[in-house]
């Protein structure tokens, strides 16, 4: 049996082209609060569209990424595509009601902390040996976490920090149960989320009541930067490491309230800067060590 080693130049470019994706989809996806803030609807008509355009467009690129196929993919996925499917309903729709009730920032510092709250359910439910750096890690980010809410109450926006713990709670189970069953369709547990947040909220939604323009700037979102950014970022661990991956994605938290900034004026408060500073020092770290670890 002969081995093919690439090139190094070869090697070299497609890593590059692996980061490149991966920065992309961090971009794209730091964008999703800014549109959900000029929706200029309700947490829950704004829940619905993000659901509606998500169960549209996560079946179309499904059928292009999962060589499998639509049908023959939920199929193989069972029962844990439903449960993925709900914890999806639960992480969606507490961002946007984090990102409607609490600064950028906030929801996206503590949104950062899934890497540490996934070991946790890591080491709960699959029993997985966690090491030292996981343990300092987990318990860093947790300091972080307090110290981000803490200066929310005093501002009264605690309940929009509470909800973007809620959604980080339920990504991260999502992460766990994803890792456990890896026959699970990414895309489909997305698109079932979405398909399932759309039906819930319509009951609180006033569809008719929705402007033209509430409707391009959530299509735009739905069917464009939130489908496409998630979609490279998946591309993007073929090219390079999932560490690296989740290492380049850290760009979404810094670029969030840089974005909040340009767009609201919105400056985050001091708690908020020292604890998100925490967090991503820490996973920044976390990762490194990852990495290297994984190339012994």
């Amino acid at each position: 049996m002969t081995t093919v080693n690439l090139p190094k130049n070869e090697v070299r470019n497609t890593r590059t082209f692996g980061f490149t994706l991966a920065i992309a989809g961090a971009v794209l996806m730091s964008i999703d609060p800014i549109f959900i803030r000029y929706a200029g609807v309700s947490g829950f008509d704004t829940a619905f569209l993000f659901g509606l355009f998500s169960a549209i467009s996560m079946p179309i690129l499904l059928k292009f990424n999962d060589k499998r196929g639509i049908r023959k993919a939920v199929v193989q996925s069972g029962w844990p595509l439903l449960a993925a499917g709900v914890l999806m309903l639960g992480s969606a729709s507490g961002l946007v009601f984090s990102i409607k009730m609490t600064s950028i920032a906030n929801t996206f510092v503590i949104l950062s902390a899934a890497p540490a709250v996934a070991a946790i359910f890591s080491w709960l439910i699959l029993k997985e040996a966690t090491s030292r750096s996981t343990l300092i890690a987990i318990v860093a980010v947790m300091i972080g976490i307090t110290i981000v809410v803490s200066g929310s109450f005093s501002s009264g926006n605690w309940v929009g920090d509470a909800l973007a713990v809620f959604a980080v709670i339920c990504l991260s189970m999502m992460f766990t149960l994803l890792r456990k069953y890896q026959d699970v369709s990414r895309l489909a547990s997305v698109g079932l989320g979405g398909l399932l947040l759309a039906m819930v909220m319509f009951f609180f939604a006033t569809p008719s009541s929705y402007s033209v323009e509430t409707w391009l700037i959530m299509g735009m979102m739905g069917l464009f930067t939130a489908p496409v950014g998630r979609v490279l970022s998946m591309v993007a661990t073929r090219h390079i490491t999932a560490p690296e991956v989740s290492m380049t994605l850290m760009l979404e938290t810094v670029l969030a309230p840089v974005w909040a900034f340009i767009f609201f004026t919105e400056i985050p408060p001091m708690t908020s800067i020292v604890g998100g500073a925490l967090i991503l020092i820490t996973i920044f770290v976390y990762t490194l060590v990852t990495m290297q670890d994984n190339t012994k």
